[in-house]
């Protein structure tokens, strides 16, 4: 047997429930978190676009980590809701490929861009107030961004183009609602040594140094608090801070459980699923509850872009009425 043959031509995923009635449940579920998600991360990138108050670093990452939310929260769901409703739960070798490289590359934005680097921006905003603007500049906002970018489609790419070296002759079911790494390598026939080195060196230099970095961050972030006097700004710096912390939190040690695990622990497929739930879905359903409802500017923002939108329709809605009125007459 050659050890670059995939002798496998599709795959089976795994629905959300046995029985249709809970099936059903879920998927209804999932899609109104989903839905949720985008309508929350869309506001938070519309309203700091269109409001020029928001022309901040802190707010160019939000909006890129919203854009980046719904792109991750996007690549598993829909295709997860549609195969538990209709039972067609088939995926190609090139479909998943294709959802296991773009899984892989927003979780690797994810970790770069959207919690290291913002973890940057809160401390340079609390700890280097002085040096906020001069230091995080819009240079720097784009320059960061490209990196991250171009080091997640790298990742990404040598990730999927390892996986799918391996033969997959075990089986053609997946344990998992949607492709990723490890559910493909308990399929796998082939030696898989080489691809669990590879995460566990993706994990030390990606996870791992961001993750140092950003409590480094943090405890930098709450030495600085501490010693601030006025307790009001003291709550307003940690109430920044939190929502981050939280996003981090759920984000990094789910996703750091599932890919990381020793391969001797055994799950049930429901476990399995519900692991991945909680890096997969959780931090993009997140992202605008904990941003947004904390932060009284966007709320204000939103009321704002509201209020113009139906002043703009009320005007329209006017002048179809007096077109249909000259009409008349």
């Amino acid at each position: 047997m050659k050890p670059n043959s995939t002798l496998v031509t599709d795959f089976l995923l795994e629905v959300f429930a046995e029985t249709w009635e809970l099936r059903i449940l879920i998927s209804v579920l999932f899609l109104l978190v989903y839905l949720t998600s985008l309508l929350g991360n869309l506001i938070i990138i519309v309203v700091t676009t269109v409001d020029l108050t928001f022309n901040t670093p802190m707010y160019f990452f939000l909006r890129n980590l919203s854009i980046v939310a719904m792109c991750y929260i996007s690549v598993t769901v829909p295709n997860a809701c549609f195969n538990s409703l209709t039972d067609h739960r088939n995926i190609s070798v090139a479909g998943c490929a294709a959802q296991i490289f773009f899984e892989f590359f927003c979780e690797c934005i994810e970790i770069f861009f959207s919690l290291t680097v913002m973890a940057q921006d809160h401390y340079m905003a609390i700890c280097k107030s002085l040096l906020y603007l001069i230091i995080m500049n819009y240079q720097f906002c784009v320059q960061m961004t490209l990196a991250s970018l171009h080091i997640s489609l790298v990742t990404a790419s040598v990730h999927t183009f390892k996986t799918f070296q391996l033969s997959f002759c075990h089986s053609n079911v997946v344990p998992q609602f949607f492709c990723d790494i490890p559910s493909l390598l308990k399929l796998s026939c082939s030696d898989t040594f080489n691809n669990k080195i590879l995460m566990l060196i993706s994990a030390i230099v990606i996870g791992c140094s961001c993750s140092m970095f950003i409590v480094e961050s943090y405890v930098l972030i709450i030495s600085t608090v501490l010693k601030i006097p006025v307790k009001g700004e003291r709550r307003k710096a940690f109430s920044t801070c939190v929502p981050h912390i939280i996003v981090v939190s759920v984000f990094l040690s789910s996703a750091a459980y599932v890919y990381l695990r020793p391969p001797v622990l055994t799950l049930e497929v429901a476990k399995e699923m519900t692991l991945s739930v909680f890096y997969t879905i959780v931090p993009p359903f997140l992202n605008p509850i904990v941003y947004s409802l904390r932060n009284r500017q966007i709320k204000e923002a939103v009321k704002k872009v509201i209020l113009r939108i139906s002043f703009i329709f009320d005007i329209k809605g006017m002048s179809i009425c007096q077109s249909f009125l000259e009409i008349e007459n």
